[in-house]
């Protein structure tokens, strides 16, 4: 028998609907049986509810005590351990259905780390509302906030962010998305970077900042790549103040 036919099943079985199973003698008697299932498979309560997915020990705990369940939770048991969903509601005919074998307790591919403890990192975010043409903007050391900074940055020294300002990065980072910036990690070919370069038009004044993808950076010259238009840029070392590199951007980060 198909879990297609599940539902048909269920129908069947007592004016199951979309909410808890009711009656007190059929709670107690369908707790009875998952009790049973859980131990036929040696099984813990954290475990079974790992293997059904989706729900708790305590749950559980509930279940196995007769204090109701839900049509989805019964599919979900039913379809997870290949049981008959009549035997699992009643403790009538097999408990196996014909073709159908339990999923494999195959072990979880990630598991959840330990709440972090204390309070966010934050870190200062740069930019400006209007960019140039190719999304320069004057990096001024006027900071537009503070937000939080992603775990890779967090102790990181001088880390901060900037909002991308045009469109000259798109598809990659549009304007108005926020980078965040790691200003002591060693950059390679591929990466995205914040290049920090003179500002011709104002020699005294503060730095231009490119929002760019990292060629090459010798004795001579360093190049970056736009996408939108595509080109490269080149500027002379001596221009150059410094190019960081980033971790990240998100559109919802500020």
């Amino acid at each position: 028998m198909a879990f297609r036919d599940m539902q048909a099943i269920l129908s069947m079985n007592g004016n199951l609907a979309s909410g808890n199973v009711p009656g007190m003698n059929r709670d107690a008697q369908i707790g009875q049986q998952i009790r049973k299932l859980r131990k036929q498979h040696e099984l813990t309560q954290e475990q079974f509810a790992e293997r059904v997915g989706r729900t708790t020990r305590g749950a559980v705990g509930n279940w196995e005590r007769g204090k109701g369940i839900s049509r989805a939770n019964i599919e979900a048991i039913a379809a997870t351990f290949g049981v008959n969903p009549t035997w699992l509601l009643t403790g009538n005919g097999p408990m196996q259905i014909e073709g159908n074998t339990p999923l494999p307790n195959e072990p979880a591919n990630a598991t959840i780390g330990p709440r972090l403890i204390g309070a966010p990192t934050l870190i200062p975010l740069y930019g400006q509302a209007v960019g140039g043409v190719d999304g320069e903007f004057v990096l001024n050391g006027n900071m537009l906030a503070e937000v939080m900074a992603p775990p890779s940055l967090s102790g990181v020294s001088g880390a901060y962010a900037v909002t991308v300002s045009g469109e000259s990065m798109e598809p990659r980072y549009f304007d108005g998305e926020v980078v965040f910036v790691h200003p002591s990690k060693r950059v390679t070919k591929g990466d995205f970077v914040i290049a920090q370069i003179h500002n011709d038009a104002d020699p005294d004044g503060p730095p231009l900042a490119f929002v760019k993808r990292f060629v090459r950076w010798n004795s001579n010259e360093l190049i970056l790549e736009q996408y939108n238009p595509v080109k490269e840029m080149r500027f002379p070392t001596g221009k150059v103040v410094s190019v960081h590199y980033i971790v990240m951007g998100g559109t919802g980060a500020f």
